[in-house]
């Protein structure tokens, strides 16, 4: 029987996937990035998922790959060949980047304790990141000769500018969340003892409003940040066009004219 190294869990159009290798820091295996594929893969294509929480088990949310994982191994054999670490990004670190970046659903990060290296790049991906003031964010690739992956190098610039994202990576220290939030690297840092109502409270806002046009809403941001100005313009008015046309855009109105809670159902 298959070990449940991701949980799977339900509540009220939430699906929460929690990362469960605890006695490793949830650190990724070729195992559990299938498991973790097959679950993203599931919860898009179920139209009463809303949003999606990832999180982790035990004490860290995850630490990023298990260096003795036999894909990412080095071989110390004198003359051997050497591991090529970078296939192992092709062939998961990118699908999982850009499964997560393009979920039809929002995605919340719960980071519960520790998140390094593409652990914590993993958190940056998702579309929101509800930390424990307790947990933090660690750069570690450098301090093992490498260079940040799972979408890093892309999203620390965007996220915190350039000075700071060369401090974070090159020197690998460790964040505390609430510096974190301070920074703009994540959405919100809370105390510990209200995290799991305040991602519960989050997550059900999301369920609640126009799930397509949240997930148009992200890649319309992302899309601009490749576009001038005039070209962001236009593509913001091409997806007007298309959602103006959709059920939830009529309710919305409906509901704001009618002075009553909208009841949202496109995805």
């Amino acid at each position: 029987m298959e070990e449940q190294l991701v949980l799977v869990g339900d509540e009220a159009g939430v699906r929460t996937l929690t990362l469960n290798r605890p006695k490793s820091l949830n650190s990724f295996t070729t195992e559990m990035h299938g498991q973790l594929a097959a679950a993203l893969g599931a919860a898009a294509s179920d139209a009463a998922v809303r949003c999606v929480v990832l999180t982790g088990s035990g004490r860290g949310f995850c630490a990023g790959q298990d260096l003795a994982d036999p894909a990412v191994a080095p071989n110390l054999e004198p003359g051997g060949t050497p591991t090529d670490v970078g296939a192992t990004v092709e062939r998961f670190y990118k699908p999982l980047a850009l499964r997560v970046r393009t979920m039809p659903v929002p995605v919340i990060a719960a980071v519960n304790g520790v998140a390094a290296g593409a652990g914590a790049n993993l958190a940056l991906c998702c579309d929101m990141v509800i930390a424990r003031r307790s947990a933090s964010f660690i750069q570690a690739f450098a301090r093992i000769g490498l260079v940040p992956d799972c979408g890093g190098t892309w999203l620390l610039p965007r996220l915190v500018g350039r000075a700071q994202a060369i401090g974070l990576a090159m020197l690998g220290d460790k964040l505390p969340a609430e510096d974190a939030e301070r920074l703009g690297l994540i959405w919100k840092c809370v105390d510990d003892l209200v995290f799991e109502s305040e991602v519960r409270a989050v997550a059900q806002r999301m369920v609640a409003m126009p799930t397509r046009a949240l997930a148009a809403t992200r890649a319309a941001i992302d899309a601009a940040q490749q576009l001038d100005f005039g070209a962001a313009l236009s593509h913001e008015a091409a997806l007007q066009t298309e959602l103006g046309a959709a059920h939830d855009y009529l309710e919305g109105v409906a509901a704001f004219m009618a002075k009553r809670p909208p009841v949202f159902s496109d995805r």
